[in-house]
């Protein structure tokens, strides 16, 4: 069975959305960005994943996922500034580089096409120019954590956003997606359990007060 067939169905209402987004500007340069946004385990890679997959199907060639996590600062740059003990905090990101890939890719040059990094899990750390938009691409899939923060030079972030939708889960089911994530990318339970709870929880407070700022909430499982 592929990975492909393994993704969940969209939400209510999910699809409706990202075909009205996708006819938005139709015919024109315009590019539409949509944002999803939630705490660490909420299923935002998933739902990103099965939002780009009914892309494929009923509009082939015309969306793309970005996501966010490949602007991770690099470990040694981590290390350099004393910030590797919580890597995936706000300001363990390059947010202005985000920023600047985004206003890029909203109005996308004829014939030009836009290389974005990703984040290696495998590795713990960004590839560069690992995902190639081209001009004909409408509608950029984004997800992360921190698309509605104010703060650590986040805020240029929403204003880019033609859509975002914050991804909320069973907290008891994050948290244990989580240490499982964790334990698979090689650290101990012990481990994943401590760092799930001294860094990544943290982290989902931060996220879980910019609610307010997205246009659409979703429940994913």
């Amino acid at each position: 069975m592929t990975m492909t067939a393994l993704l969940p169905r969209l939400p209510a209402g999910a699809a409706e959305r990202l075909d009205a987004l996708l006819a938005l500007h139709e015919g024109t340069p315009r590019r539409q960005v949509l944002g999803l946004v939630g705490p660490p385990g909420a299923g935002k890679s998933t739902l990103a994943e099965a939002l780009l997959r009914h892309c494929e199907q009923h509009h082939p060639g015309l969306a793309c996922l970005v996501p966010m996590d490949g602007f991770h600062l690099a470990q040694a740059e981590l290390e350099r500034l004393g910030r590797a003990g919580r890597k995936g905090a706000p300001d363990t990101f390059d947010s202005a580089g985000f920023v600047a890939l985004l206003r890029r890719l909203r109005a996308p040059v004829a014939g030009e096409t836009v290389y974005a990094p990703v984040f290696r899990r495998e590795i713990e750390e960004p590839v560069a120019g690992a995902i190639g938009v081209p001009d004909t691409v409408r509608l950029v899939i984004t997800e992360g954590n921190y698309l509605l923060l104010e703060e650590d030079g986040w805020a240029p972030v929403r204003p880019l956003l033609d859509a975002a939708w914050y991804v909320g889960v069973d907290d008891a089911l994050r948290r244990r997606r989580l240490v499982e994530r964790h334990i698979r990318f090689g650290r101990t339970p012990a481990e994943a359990q401590a760092w799930a709870e001294s860094t990544d929880e943290p982290n989902a407070r931060r996220i879980a007060a910019t609610r307010a700022r997205a246009d659409w909430s979703v429940l994913v499982d």
